[in-house]
């Protein structure tokens, strides 16, 4: 299979479909060379160092799922004041001749450490009280800033509707579920995400407004599978987790983890489902 072949624009796994053509137009716009043996492949995502000891990052999007917004999330990101995050030093971006697609490249400057692990982590990183602090000022710094991006996780925006969608779809009941705050967000907090021992948080694609607390849950649910990080994620972003709006998205959250794509034998199961019946009491209780 080549990139020219007719196909579904949104099937298309950069795991196992050929780019080098794609890497070579890259590394003519930008006048770089990729390290080919480096080349990390993911699903809809590439990525090389350089021989400039930057790094690349190359995604191909449906135009279906590039909004109004556009997708320079990262380009956008650098102006962003106090967040620990690599510098961007400039992108390609073209619409291919075949596919209903375009290509992005950004280059950035390489990550200050290896990402802390998978997105859904099984064991503890133990990291130290030094990085959680310059998370939390990253986070705090992220938030406090104004934007007119909406947070697109998934390629998702982020709405009321969609929130109250979600939320009802596993946890119908009597508690509101609008919306009181919205900050600008990450949108993609994950584990696979940041970097350590020295933090970092990369792959801005997808930021914007967000409901408050979005990031602090989804970092939460991305550590149910080790109990006692997830009790350090909520320390960490009590305040976030304590605010009615933190309540939502922790049921957001959740209800991702819950919904009808819920595996049998995920661990978060259980944690997720006990969360949500305390907060939802909690949420008919302020009522």
């Amino acid at each position: 299979m080549t990139l020219t072949e007719r196909r579904k624009p949104d099937t298309v796994d950069l795991r196992v479909v050929p780019v080098e053509q794609v890497l070579d137009r890259i590394e003519g716009a930008l006048q770089v060379s990729l390290d080919r043996h480096a080349v990390v492949h993911k699903r809809c995502s590439v990525g090389a160092p350089t021989d400039r000891d930057t790094w690349v990052r190359i995604e191909r999007r449906p135009l279906a799922k590039i909004g109004v917004q556009g997708w320079n999330g990262t380009e956008c990101a650098a102006r962003l004041v106090g967040v620990a995050q690599p510098v961007w030093l400039g992108c390609v971006v073209w619409q291919d001749a075949d596919e209903p697609v375009m290509w992005r490249a950004d280059e950035t400057g390489l990550l200050p450490g290896a990402p802390v692990g998978a997105a859904v982590l099984s064991e503890d990183p133990r990291l130290p009280d030094e990085w959680w602090g310059a998370l939390n000022a990253s986070l705090d710094a992220l938030a406090s800033q104004g934007t007119l991006r909406i947070a697109t996780p998934d390629t998702v925006t982020v709405t009321q509707p969609f929130v109250t969608k979600s939320i009802r779809s596993v946890f119908p009941g009597d508690f509101d579920t609008t919306v009181e705050r919205w900050v600008p967000a990450h949108a993609d907090l994950n584990w696979a995400n940041m970097t350590a021992p020295t933090f970092g948080l990369f792959d801005w694609e997808d930021w914007g407004k967000a409901p408050l607390g979005l990031d602090s849950a989804s970092l939460w649910a991305s550590s149910l599978a080790v109990p006692g990080l997830a009790d350090r994620v909520r320390r960490e972003r009590r305040r976030d987790f304590d605010s009615r709006d933190g309540k939502l998205m922790t049921l957001f959250v959740c209800s991702k983890i819950l919904g009808p794509y819920a595996h049998p034998e995920d661990p978060r199961l259980a944690p997720a489902r006990d969360m949500a019946k305390r907060v939802i009491e909690e949420l008919k209780r302020r009522c």
